[in-house]
């Protein structure tokens, strides 16, 4: 028999993968990777590895869950190495923990290898941190589009009032639902929200808004998915340190264009 690694790739931004993760891609006899995978990633893998696509797009899956399941299970009794390649973290709305139980099910090793989780990572990289002493103790991750298809089945008003930071994945589609949902529940239409588009990568952009305005703002700005929601007065932290950013980003520019290294 082989094993199985349920592996997180990270946000999106290659380097930000783990030592750990890194090495399964190259002693691995076969990967199956999503969607979310940064490529870069896969010019690890060893040239007679076997390279499988298994992403998922709204409404799109390029395999189904149970197809994906089945060749884990396959290509594992063979005796290969086999890596599940995912993005961000496999058990935070990546469907490892139903992949486990396949393996598990029918006797196969496993091992899960977890990875940075974009609803913390891309925050971060846009200057806004999760947490904060002062503006906010608690967070809270959730999805904007279950099973069915629709945020209702969320617990709204709970997270609207216990909770100091909500990041909300795959919320797009749904934004102008969700923020009325938190107002309604009690949340000030004045809280601050980031919207985080393609987070941790080259191509990361941000727009910024309220409870009130944010869902026209994306939608103006033709903000898309892989996107990460950001409720909180966390997101007032970035306009605080973006001045000394553009500061940082100038110093760079200028020690390159005199031939200096950090």
């Amino acid at each position: 028999m082989g094993k199985a690694y349920i592996v997180g790739s990270g946000p999106g931004d290659p380097e930000l993968i783990t030592v750990k993760a890194l090495k399964c891609i190259q002693q691995a006899d076969v990967i199956l990777y999503d969607r979310l995978v940064n490529r870069e990633l896969l010019a690890e893998a060893k040239r007679e590895c076997q390279i499988i696509y298994c992403g998922k797009q709204p409404a799109h899956h390029t395999m189904k869950q149970e197809t994906i399941n089945h060749l884990l299970v396959k290509f594992t009794k063979q005796g290969k190495t086999v890596v599940r390649l995912k993005g961000g973290d496999p058990f935070v709305f990546g469907r490892g923990a139903e992949e486990v139980e396949a393996l598990a099910k029918v006797g196969l090793s496993y091992e899960v290898i977890p990875g940075i989780t974009a609803g913390i990572a891309a925050p971060a990289n846009a200057g806004i941190p999760i947490t904060h002493r002062e503006m906010g103790s608690s967070f809270a991750i959730v999805t904007g589009n279950r099973k069915n298809g629709g945020p209702r089945d969320v617990d709204w008003k709970s997270l609207a009032l216990a909770v100091d930071t909500i990041a909300i994945y795959m919320g797009i589609s749904n934004l102008g639902y969700i923020c009325q949902e938190l107002m309604c529940q009690g949340k000030n239409e004045h809280t601050p929200v980031a919207v985080i588009e393609q987070g941790t990568t080259m191509n990361q952009r941000v727009v910024t808004g309220s409870l009130r305005s944010i869902a026209t703002i994306v939608e103006k700005e033709r903000v898309k998915n892989p996107a990460i929601v950001v409720v909180g007065e966390v997101v007032r932290f970035r306009e605080k340190i973006l001045p000394f950013q553009q500061v940082n980003v100038e110093n760079f520019e200028r020690l390159h264009e005199g031939g200096s290294r950090w």
